[in-house]
């Protein structure tokens, strides 16, 4: 297994070779053996072991066994006490808990000092409980292509080696390790798979583990070929404007597979929504989807995909003329001069002896007027909006500039008139919006 381990390292990750590493190691047998085999290749590496407290005195045998296994293979040792169950919030998974406090600490780990990956011992077996466990709760390409060898930091170089081997190679080379006795109870749904479904199908096929791994291929060359296309398929009916995805919704309904493709296109921004985002395409203009983290917005002939809202400040103060200023949308840069330059949506020429400072910098709301330039009247702020035809993420992005309470500007829209300049002004405030 050695020399099958350190060609599978040279292939995929040989740059373990020169950059130093952590181990996770928890005392059983797969990270203690990745630890010799990481070992026996001279690379460099310490092992951090996390202590969750949950199996009194086993747990802290565990510690000193991994403390003792750093001592025989003179590795430095990172040791984490973490108590698990304090602060634990009811129908909280205590396993899903201890997963986000190790993997917590390991990066403060990678951060704080100077390694470059995490190594985990997640072995084959490891990986066709994971996919049965999708299996059953049903799941997408994505959910059936197993754990991945590499996400960012983390590496797991033991994925295409069955347990069985694990344990040979330990027994051949007297290794020791630790067993956790909760890896024999059927409480938990991926002991039920290891201990009664898997068997099941070795029944059937002795080599079925081997078998997976054929199958894991064929569905990772799908998953890539669903990437491609959608890859392929975004410059043909998408366009961006910063933060905006825009969707042409005509383009969409000619497609085939269309709930297949809707899934492919939002996946990634962690939308689970699916008929509700399929219902978006004959929605009316303004209905909108959630996900944890972003938005899709119907707005006439587009889906718009943006950010969630951002609590950010909505308010800022612009003490003097000469003075630049960010804000959410960009920087507002405000100069005294004499003569108008150039005629941008962006640049404000404004008559300086109509205004005072200090001025407000907000978002608009409700209820906000002003007299748009070359207009006696004036008009709500929101139907100016809505007749600029803006969709709700631009309208919720809009600035107004006012002096004692007065809207001077709509930022990169529309001046209020009684703040133009008149023929032969030569005291003019130029307050341009850079985004």
């Amino acid at each position: 297994m050695q020399k099958r381990f350190e060609k599978h390292l040279h292939k995929k990750f040989p740059h373990l070779y020169k950059d130093k590493f952590i181990i996770a190691v928890s005392g059983g047998i797969d990270s203690v053996v990745l630890t010799h085999l990481c070992k026996n290749a001279n690379l460099n590496f310490a092992i951090a072991h996390c202590n969750f407290q949950l199996r009194g005195e086993e747990s802290n045998q565990d510690e000193e066994f991994v403390k003792n296994l750093a001592e025989k293979l003179k590795v430095e040792i990172f040791i984490k006490k973490i108590d698990t169950k304090k602060d634990l919030a009811e129908n909280t998974s205590i396993q899903l808990k201890a997963r986000e406090l190790r993997y917590q600490w390991f990066s403060e780990l990678l951060q704080q000092n100077e390694f470059q990956y995490l190594l985990t011992a997640h072995h084959l077996n490891d990986d066709v409980e994971t996919f049965m466990i999708n299996l059953l709760r049903g799941t997408g390409l994505e959910g059936l292509t197993g754990i991945p060898t590499q996400n960012e930091k983390i590496l797991r170089p033991l994925l295409k080696f069955p347990l069985k081997e694990i344990e040979k190679f330990a027994k051949q080379k007297n290794i020791r390790w630790r067993e956790d006795h909760t890896n024999t109870s059927d409480d938990y749904v991926r002991n039920r798979i290891r201990h009664h479904i898997i068997p099941k199908f070795e029944e059937e096929n002795p080599n079925f583990i081997d078998s997976f791994l054929l199958t894991k291929k064929n569905l990772q060359q799908a998953k890539q070929l669903n990437t491609n296309y959608i890859n392929r398929l975004k410059t043909e009916i998408t366009h961006q404007k910063g933060d905006f995805i825009f969707y042409d919704i005509k383009k969409l309904k000619e497609l085939p597979n269309l709930k297949a493709v809707l899934y492919l296109l939002f996946k990634p921004y962690n939308f689970t929504a699916w008929k509700d985002i399929c219902q978006l395409l004959e929605a009316e203009s303004g209905k909108m989807v959630l996900s944890s983290s972003h938005r899709l917005l119907k707005d006439r002939d587009f889906l718009i995909l943006g950010p969630a809202k951002q609590k950010a400040k909505r308010e800022f103060i612009i003490e003097k003329e000469h003075q630049t200023i960010d804000f959410p949308a960009g920087k507002l840069i405000c100069e005294s001069v004499i003569n108008v330059t150039a005629f941008d949506k962006r640049i404000a020429y404004l008559a300086r002896n109509k205004i005072k400072f200090p001025l407000k910098l907000r978002v608009w709301k409700s209820g906000d007027k002003f007299q748009p330039f070359g207009m006696k009247g004036h008009k709500k702020v929101s139907k100016f909006l809505k007749d600029e035809k803006l969709n709700l993420f631009e309208k919720e992005n809009t600035w107004v500039l006012l002096s004692e309470g007065k809207i001077i500007w709509i930022i990169g829209h529309q001046i209020d008139n009684k703040f133009k300049i008149e023929k032969n002004e030569n005291k003019i405030l130029k307050i341009e919006w850079r985004k």
